[in-house]
């Protein structure tokens, strides 16, 4: 089997599981939807506003709900020693990356897709007018935070702190993505066609850029 079925092999497994318990999804969507709620009642009515907070709102609601994702999903791993399993399996250790990447990313995207109906609810935004170059800009935001997470999560599997380390590792590795995904939802809301062109190609090469470094390093470090 080539890497990439042995990838799709781990991503299902982790896929599979989540579909049964549903502890991670839910735990991640009422969290997502909790903040929407928040953001319905302590921000002003205006819709100028709220237009210029709403892209804040939806990408800090992603940071905060995936990080509770992504650290469940290698807690699993933890507590029943199969990372080691998986390390020793005949496969790729790429494939292992990959895998766990391409789960969380699918866990992320979903969480994004529940949020923005909320966001465009309770504040009534119009995030639906340009829905192709949102959902682009979604799909690379959960790649590029899965990616990101997952190297890092793995090697912090075995230290007790990994809770209070993770953000502090990944979030300033994550400031450009975040950075390009409310620039984008920005520009959707202001009609600026050129500044999401700008940012979406940014976002693009900052994922190409840190999924080659990812592929290059998990090896080592989760040896480490």
């Amino acid at each position: 089997m080539s890497t990439l079925q042995h990838a799709a092999r781990i991503a299902w497994k982790d896929l599979r599981i989540e579909l049964r318990s549903k502890e991670i999804i839910f735990t991640m969507m009422f969290f997502g939807g909790l903040l929407a709620v928040i953001y319905s009642y302590v921000f002003p009515t205006n819709l100028d506003m709220i237009k210029l907070a709403v892209p804040g709102m939806l990408w800090v609601t992603i940071a905060f709900a995936g990080t509770i994702g992504l650290s469940r999903a290698f807690d699993r791993e933890r507590e029943n020693d199969t990372m080691r399993a998986l390390l020793l399996a005949p496969i790729p250790r790429i494939s292992v990356f990959l895998g766990k990447a391409v789960a969380i990313a699918v866990l992320v995207l979903l969480v994004a897709l529940v949020i923005v109906p909320m966001l465009v609810l309770l504040l009534d935004v119009p995030l639906f007018d340009n829905p192709g170059p949102l959902l682009i800009s979604l799909l690379l935001g959960a790649i590029g935070f899965a990616v990101i997470g997952s190297v890092f999560s793995a090697a912090l599997i075995k230290v007790r702190s990994r809770d209070v380390l993770l953000p502090v590792i990944i979030y300033p590795l994550l400031v450009p993505l975040f950075m390009a995904g409310t620039s984008i939802t920005a520009g959707l809301l202001a009609g600026d066609s050129e500044k999401v062109g700008f940012w979406m190609g940014f976002l693009g090469l900052y994922d190409a850029a840190f999924l080659v470094v990812s592929l290059w390093i998990f090896e080592s470090m989760v040896i480490e």
